[in-house]
């Protein structure tokens, strides 16, 4: 083994062992979508979060992502947030923990390499991972990118994406909340328009339910304009995350389903 690949191999094991007990660790957070800031590694092209062990150099970094019209802020990760935190970002379909962006030890690791994901075969009898990776990575990169213009309008690049989420989102199977008496929560727009609430995965429901009034039910996205509400326009997919809104026709039978892209 080269010297060189020697010192790699170092700095990645301190890097996972630090990042398992760091003392403080910080992430960079987008204002658009309430999670991490990702960014797409133009070379590896892996989808990664930003942390940094020192507040000053998470700042500097929201500094030069605010240069570019990203709206971020800087949280702490506390020590008993660690697994948790971690253990997100595989539903969010990121892979990779970018350390340090920007200083002289700036180095990247594998999520893999840090903790397991967890294995949907040895799930329960009955129980079924339900997950949207793909659907929730171009959400946020969508989001991110629409909320950075200074006029609500479709770029090539958000055209793109928009394409993207809406091909996801056909595959998607998805949780929905049910009320007791079999009925399903809406939320009513600042516009007035009225949309489903639908989650990507378990954790973003149960930040729904947190009063645990609801109880989940799968739904696939090509059953969902079956079950709409009458006065819906749409669903909205993790309303306190992504928060991105889809129009879906509601379907009695036979009309098809009809899809319009993202709310501006």
């Amino acid at each position: 083994m080269s010297e060189e690949k020697k010192n790699t191999a170092v700095t990645k094991k301190e890097t996972l062992t630090a990042l398992r007990n760091p003392g403080e660790l910080y992430v960079i957070m987008s204002g658009a979508t309430k999670q991490p800031f990702v960014v797409c590694d133009p070379v590896t092209f892996d989808d990664e979060v930003l942390l940094f062990y020192r507040s000053e150099d998470a700042k500097s970094e929201a500094e030069h992502l605010a240069e570019q019209r990203y709206r971020t802020v800087v949280a702490k990760i506390e020590e008993k947030q660690l697994l948790a935190f971690y253990s997100s970002l595989y539903p969010k379909g990121v892979n990779c923990l970018m350390v340090n962006r920007g200083t002289d030890t700036e180095i990247s690791v594998q999520l893999a390499e840090l903790v397991t994901r967890p294995n949907a075969d040895k799930l329960p009898e009955g129980k079924k991972l339900i997950e949207n990776p793909a659907l929730y990575l171009t959400a946020m990169y969508f989001m991110q990118e629409m909320r950075r213009q200074e006029k609500p309008e479709l770029t090539d690049e958000l055209k793109e994406l928009q394409e993207e989420l809406l091909a996801h989102y056909r595959d998607g199977v998805f949780l929905f909340g049910m009320e007791e008496d079999n009925k399903v929560p809406v939320l009513k727009q600042k516009n007035g328009m009225i949309y489903q609430p639908v989650f990507t995965d378990v954790i973003e429901f149960q930040k729904f339910n947190r009063e645990k009034k609801l109880k989940p039910m799968v739904v696939k996205a090509e059953k969902i304009p079956e079950i709409l509400a009458p006065e819906v326009k749409g669903v909205v997919i993790n309303p306190l995350g992504v928060n991105v809104q889809l129009q879906v026709a509601r379907r009695n039978s036979s009309p098809a389903e009809q899809q319009n892209g993202p709310e501006q």
